[in-house]
């Protein structure tokens, strides 16, 4: 079998590595920041701004993706890749998360969730054979197993239950049939106790999926305790696959991963968060519908090679978004990805050059702790 994932370096201060993930679609270089497409799209994204900011892979989600527009048209498609015509690896999340902030109005059995759409109540049910269908037809790269994701705050009693059900859910995942070079990722649960963490970094390592993803953060907890949760695992994470952290985040949290032996990471901060009107920087966000901005003809941020920053002021995108042009939100939205995308390319830099820990202790000490930290899955 190809080989699925190479460590082309290794920090000397910290757990980072610097490494090489090949699909189907192409090499993937981490770590790795991956924009969020839930239906096929990243919101108010083309897929050439995405090309040109050198996006390397991007998101789809299994359960918004089987609503609408179906796995009929996907089908006749050819696929996500040609149905939206983008040309790189695609990573689909399995639609557990969006199922668990959906089992309210449903039911957990063995067999997998009974649930309500969110769209018109239809009663739906999704397990792990069905998430694997779907992730089939939609002919991703990587394709997360289905899991439960544990709720916040559980006790053990509860998180060692809904780890039960997921480690037995990925197993019946691997038994179903995949896409030609379609890789699969186990989800390690277990909320925040290291000896059920610990046990499903186990027991996921020894079953052949091709990567490794940590699920059940950022839905709730504070910083502080993710962060332990990741320290619990770095030991016993598999050296020889990739390791994503789902839903994060951050970017001071995406650094601390990387110094922890986390590979990939995903968020919707970004993209929201444009569309909001608050714009990152190196020491937070900065809110430009505010007055302050009125009349500051500067770009978000000096010395940031974006299209927005290279063109437009401020005042000018203040004004786009108080108007509710879709260009305002346009132009946020370009700067905070290729702000997050750079920020993966910075670290890849440093872990090349051997300056890692200097840099990330920069980037920790500018960004705030907790900042803007809420769920970051779609």
């Amino acid at each position: 079998m190809t080989k699925v994932f190479d460590v082309i370096k290794k920090d000397t201060g910290s757990s980072a590595r610097r490494g090489v993930l090949h699909t189907a679609h192409g090499d993937v270089q981490t770590p790795v920041f991956m924009p969020v497409g839930t239906c096929g799209t990243v919101k108010a994204m083309s897929q050439a701004e995405l090309l040109e900011m050198d996006a390397q892979i991007i998101l789809g989600n299994t359960y918004h993706l089987n609503l609408r527009p179906g796995m009929e048209i996907l089908s006749k498609a050819g696929g996500l890749h040609k149905f939206m015509n983008w040309p790189r690896p695609i990573l689909t999340d399995s639609g557990g998360f969006q199922v668990f902030s959906l089992s309210k109005l449903g039911k957990i059995t063995p067999e997998g969730m009974h649930f309500q759409s969110h769209i018109d109540g239809t009663r739906l049910f999704m397990g792990p054979k069905e998430s694997m269908a779907i992730q089939r037809i939609i002919g991703s790269d990587i394709a997360m197993a289905f899991d439960e994701c544990t709720a916040w705050p559980a006790t053990h009693a509860e998180a060692e239950k809904s780890l039960d059900l997921t480690l037995r859910w990925a197993e019946q995942c691997l038994l179903q049939p995949r896409a030609d070079g379609q890789l699969r990722f186990g989800i390690a649960q277990g909320s925040v106790f290291p000896d059920l963490r610990e046990r499903a970094v186990r027991e996921l390592s020894a079953m052949e999926f091709e990567g490794l993803a940590i699920g059940g953060v950022s839905v709730g907890e504070p910083e502080a305790d993710m962060l332990k949760v990741l320290d619990w695992l770095e030991p016993h994470l598999p050296q020889e696959k990739p390791h994503y952290l789902m839903g994060v985040g951050t970017p001071r949290q995406i650094v601390e991963g990387v110094m922890r032996g986390v590979d990939m990471f995903d968020c919707v901060l970004p993209t929201r968060m444009a569309r909001n009107g608050s714009a990152y920087l190196p020491t937070g966000t900065i809110p430009i519908k505010a007055a302050a901005y009125k009349e500051d003809f500067t770009p978000i941020m000096e010395g940031c090679q974006c299209y927005t920053c290279r063109n437009f002021t401020k005042a000018y995108i203040r004004h786009l978004l108080n108007c509710n042009e879709i260009l305002g939100a346009r132009l946020m939205t370009i700067h905070n990805l290729h702000f997050y995308l750079q920020l993966a390319q910075d670290i890849r830099t440093h872990l090349e050059e051997g300056t890692f820990m200097d840099f990330a202790r920069q980037v920790i000490a500018l960004y705030p702790e907790n900042f803007g930290s809420e769920r970051c899955a779609p």
